[in-house]
């Protein structure tokens, strides 16, 4: 129409002849067939100190109580409000993370990055990571993956394995045994020492600054890389342990193998064990009061005539006689009960003075001779 103002052109915008996409993570469910520069664990401090792959390195995108105050707000206030303050408490935290863990990392840096569920938390440290230029792999399902590989190998590969289980009574010092076996290149699979705990009423480390137990899952983490480490066509040198150690349980698909196995016996004079459980409990001396209240938990099996009998001995410094007596009254018969049920295949008994050098050098020959014509 006459009366419309003339129309002016845009300038026209040049179409690209391509687009470049910004770079994205990758995803993989097995991660444990890759190699990575770092493998890192963005979840909170007690989720980590759980469980985690080892190996991997703890970088939280929110702590514990940032991650409780998110939730709180989720719950109470609503959603939309939770992830705007979890935005900026995920942004601040891993600002921090930047400017100190990657400052010095190199070009070619390729970590694993996971959370609980490969979800928001390890979203957003990959993407950044990502946009300033590092290849990143996600693990897609996070810990929950992990975890169900954990189970499913704790199923399976135990069973490939053939065990030779040392036994004896309490003080014959079969740890320390397995301990000279594997500097001698046999393969051993010390539980007690994964499960940070000697296997019985006074086997938990105490004291001024008592180091606990893992986690039953994390123990599972630690003895399945323990099982991978191992060739399944030779046997694996194991302790007649009972199902559970402290407050940890084995896998019933090892504790199966187990009793199944050979079994040999180490036999030794009481007085030499007495000797070796002092030199290898020196606590029970020097913390005589908390030996009283673990030694009480045992008043409802043998009465408070025994116990109090117990507390004189201790009172009185007669050390000896008392860890004498625990074995004739409490530990002996608990052992034997316990093979009697459980491991049943002794098919070798042997009989050394102490464990004095000169004699466990004697028994590692037997014991190794046996083994290399195993394999």
């Amino acid at each position: 129409m006459s009366g419309e103002p003339p129309r002016t052109p845009l300038n026209p915008i040049p179409y690209p002849p391509f687009i470049v996409m910004p770079p994205i993570p990758t995803h993989t469910q097995q991660p444990w067939t890759e190699t990575y520069s770092e493998i890192i664990d963005v979840r909170s401090p007690s989720e980590f100190a759980q469980d985690h792959i080892l190996g991997a390195i703890n970088l939280p995108v929110l702590n514990d109580a940032e991650r409780a105050e998110v939730g709180t707000i989720y719950k109470q206030i609503s959603p939309f409000s939770a992830r705007k303050i979890g935005a900026a408490l995920v942004s601040k935290n891993i600002s921090q993370h930047l400017s100190q863990h990657f400052a010095t990392k190199e070009k070619n840096y390729h970590p694993l990055v996971y959370c609980w569920r490969g979800g928001q938390r390890s979203n957003s440290l990959a993407l950044v990571l990502t946009q300033i230029g590092w290849r990143v792999t996600l693990l897609e399902g996070g810990y929950k993956t992990y975890r169900a590989y954990v189970r499913h190998q704790m199923e399976n590969l135990p069973q490939k394995f053939t065990y030779q289980v040392l036994c004896g009574f309490t003080g014959s010092g079969k740890t320390h045994i397995l301990h000279q076996l594997r500097q001698h290149g046999a393969q051993v699979l010390d539980l007690e020492g994964l499960a940070n705990h000697r296997g019985s009423l006074l086997g938990e480390e105490w004291g001024d600054k008592p180091s606990p137990q893992p986690s039953q899952k994390y123990f599972e983490s630690l003895l399945l890389r323990q099982l991978q480490s191992f060739n399944p066509h030779q046997p694996v040198w194991v302790e007649s342990e009972s199902m559970k150690i402290g407050q940890i349980y084995l896998p019933q698909s090892l504790w199966e193998k187990m009793k199944q196995a050979n079994c040999i016996e180490i036999q030794l004079p009481v007085t030499a064990r007495v000797q070796f459980l002092l030199q290898e409990y020196p606590h029970l001396v020097t913390y005589p009061n908390i030996l009283k209240a673990k030694l009480e938990r045992l008043k409802s099996h043998y009465g408070w005539e025994k116990l109090s009998m117990w507390y004189q001995l201790i009172d009185a410094g007669k050390w000896e006689l008392l860890v004498q007596d625990m074995l004739q009254f409490h530990y002996d018969p608990t052992y034997l009960r316990s093979i009697q049920q459980n491991f049943t295949k002794v098919e070798r008994v042997l009989s050394i003075p102490d464990l004095s050098d000169s004699s466990l050098e004697a028994l590692l020959d037997s014991l190794l001779a046996r083994y290399v014509a195993v394999i």
